[in-house]
């Protein structure tokens, strides 16, 4: 690792076989923490070239439990996280919203680094069990349709640097890594990412593979639509800026979203979202995301059809019925 950390420091970049080498003797745990840290910090002082980032999910994919759910014909609607925004769950929300409209949806989540509250966070919180039994899983796609996959539970670098990832609190590699290694290998992708930089080097993997996908960066910054100000897309058909006044949309303040300073309060802004005691704000932003993950599946249909469908599944409540059906409740 000395030998990588020096390489490194002096502004090289690695191949692609250098970086998923690295990253499976991580997996394997042939590192020490102090090591590992360093090699995270590396990568928040300098950018993550494309060949790396490729490498690095090549290790990743391969060492990973697959999941075999009987259909690829799947969405996941997963953000990179490490915006710094602290918003409330709307992706995982949103999930549920597409859940509810019929869609099969394979949750990628893990517990919140640079945020009080990921995915994981809520959901356990509100009583799912994390489970990586196949069985269990296939079964919560037919009935819910919907299952969940906490992250560390499929893969084994995940869970090696969970606690280094915790003690520092700060965005790394990794977040850029969770939407692309989702272990179900979903044929649909919904991807929010912090910065167009990144968003970039999204579009440029996902040119190059057979999925239907939509990446989506917020200009103010966020990793999903916030409807505080317009936003980017890249998809199969290109790039294009989404204008709020054209979608219909007025804008909102920031403190319109933010989520809860605990758990518990981010859960009870969960509920209020799915129960239909939340906000208008709320609610048309959880929208908002789930409409584009059904535009996402169905790109011949309109926003606002797709919008619709959403719409349709939270005030019937079927969103609300999709998680209880999950969580078991």
């Amino acid at each position: 690792m000395k030998q990588i950390l020096n390489h490194l420091f002096e502004n090289k970049t690695l191949t692609r076989e250098q970086a998923k080498n690295i990253l499976t003797l991580i997996s394997q745990g042939m590192y020490n923490n102090s090591q590992m840290a360093a090699f995270m910090i590396a990568y928040c002082m300098r950018p993550i070239t494309v060949t790396e980032l490729e490498g690095f999910r090549d290790a990743m994919q391969e060492l990973c439990l697959a999941v075999d759910l009987g259909t690829n014909d799947l969405i996941d609607l997963c953000g990179t996280g490490g915006d710094g925004k602290d918003t409330f769950n709307i992706s995982t929300l949103a999930s549920f919203v597409v859940a509810g409209a019929g869609y099969k949806v394979a949750k990628h989540g893990n517990y919140g680094v640079s945020s009080g509250c990921g995915s994981s966070n809520v959901m356990e919180y509100l009583g799912y069990k994390f489970t990586n039994n196949i069985d269990e899983l296939k079964q919560t796609i037919d009935t819910a349709n919907i299952c969940f996959l906490h992250a560390p539970l499929f893969h084994p670098a995940m869970k090696i640097v969970a606690p280094i990832r915790k003690e520092l609190g700060i965005k790394t590699f990794f977040n850029m890594l969770g939407p692309m290694i989702n272990p179900s290998k979903p044929k649909n992708q919904l991807v929010g990412v912090y910065n167009l930089e990144l968003a970039r080097m999204y579009a440029y993997l996902y040119q190059r593979s057979d999925k239907k996908y939509t990446i989506l960066n917020a200009l103010e910054g966020y990793d999903e639509i916030s409807l505080t100000c317009d936003f980017k897309t890249f998809t199969p058909d290109g790039e294009k800026i989404n204008s709020l006044k054209d979608l219909g949309f007025e804008r909102l303040d920031p403190s319109a979203i933010v989520g809860g300073s605990t758990v518990s309060e981010s859960a009870a802004i969960f509920m209020q979202v799915l129960s239909g005691d939340a906000t208008s704000a709320q609610n048309n932003v959880v929208l908002a995301n789930a409409a584009l993950a059904i535009k996402t599946i169905n790109p011949q249909n309109s926003f606002a059809d797709c919008f619709y469908e959403a719409e349709q599944s939270l005030l019937s409540k079927k969103a609300l019925t999709s998680f209880k059906t999950l969580v078991g409740n």
